[in-house]
């Protein structure tokens, strides 16, 4: 007879398949118990991100949200088919709670137009909404060394860094301008062309610039590779394969992140997975 856990994990993999277009691959090379510990991560991640994003998103949810967590961390269900699945796999790994506040109070930040004077304010901001993401999911890969902590971190940054470049037109429609105001100013962008969509030399230069940020976060984060359990390293290689030929597709498409979104087909992604079971680590 299945459980209220049970029909939780259920659920959580049924979002996983849906929404983790690229973190789902990944998936598929833990073990059961590391798969089923990702998926309920990844809805609660999913559900955080899409309090913000939603027609009619507003502060009184995001409390709501977080009331809810403070429940499930205890052991108090309510409201959501995921908190079983959540409060579960957070004990089954150890993994510290303060990581799903700050991936709140990062969501909560977008709910009103978004302006980063600095890149030290938008590494705060990579910091809870992507950073956390990387410092739980190390507790569900396994480590033995505090060390993998600050590559965690690096990792997240890495990869929200190509987000925010991959997705520059659907956020500025938003209200959202991440890319520093200090780096606009320093090329010469004007951020109304981020929503027109003027890819002007100015405009390319900022972009090589970013792009270079985020491929030296991709760089410095890879030690990690070794740092987490054996069993965990394919995984952990392939999700960071997925995101740093993302960022390598935009600059190949020269910057045009306008036309149309960027992304790795289905058949990309999947051969990354195969190269990642045949070799149990590539190199990137």
């Amino acid at each position: 007879m299945r459980t209220e856990v049970d029909r939780s994990y259920d659920y959580c993999r049924r979002v996983a398949r849906k929404r983790a277009r690229n973190f789902y691959y990944s998936f598929l090379l833990l073990s059961a118990q590391q798969r089923s510990g990702m998926c309920a991560i990844y809805a609660f991640m999913r559900y955080c991100d899409d309090l913000s994003d939603e027609p009619g998103a507003n502060r009184a949810a995001i409390d709501r949200w977080r009331a809810q967590l403070q429940d499930a961390l205890e052991g108090r269900f309510s409201g959501h088919p995921l908190w079983p699945a959540f409060h579960h796999t957070v004990r089954r790994f150890a993994i510290p709670h303060e990581y799903f506040y700050e991936m709140i109070a990062g969501v909560a930040s977008d709910l009103e137009p978004r302006r980063m004077e600095t890149f030290a304010e938008l590494y705060r901001y990579c910091y809870q909404v992507a950073s956390v993401v990387g410092l739980t999911i190390v507790h569900i890969f396994g480590f033995d060394t505090r060390k993998v902590l600050p590559l965690a971190e690096k990792c997240g940054v890495a990869f929200q860094l190509t987000n925010i470049l991959r997705d520059i037109k659907e956020d500025a429609e938003r209200g959202r301008i991440y890319l520093p105001l200090e780096d606009l100013e320093r090329f010469g962008v004007n951020p109304g062309g981020l929503t027109a969509g003027n890819r002007s030399e100015p405009f390319l230069r900022l972009m090589r610039f970013e792009a270079a940020r985020a491929r030296s976060y991709y760089e410095e984060s890879l030690p990690l590779l070794d740092l987490v359990h054996p069993r965990s390293r394919p995984s952990l290689w392939a999700l960071i394969t997925i995101y740093s030929r993302l960022l390598e597709r935009i600059e190949s498409r020269n910057y045009d992140v306008f036309s149309e979104r960027v992304r790795l087909s289905a058949l990309e992604k999947s051969w990354i997975l195969a190269q990642a079971v045949v070799s149990g680590r590539a190199s990137i």
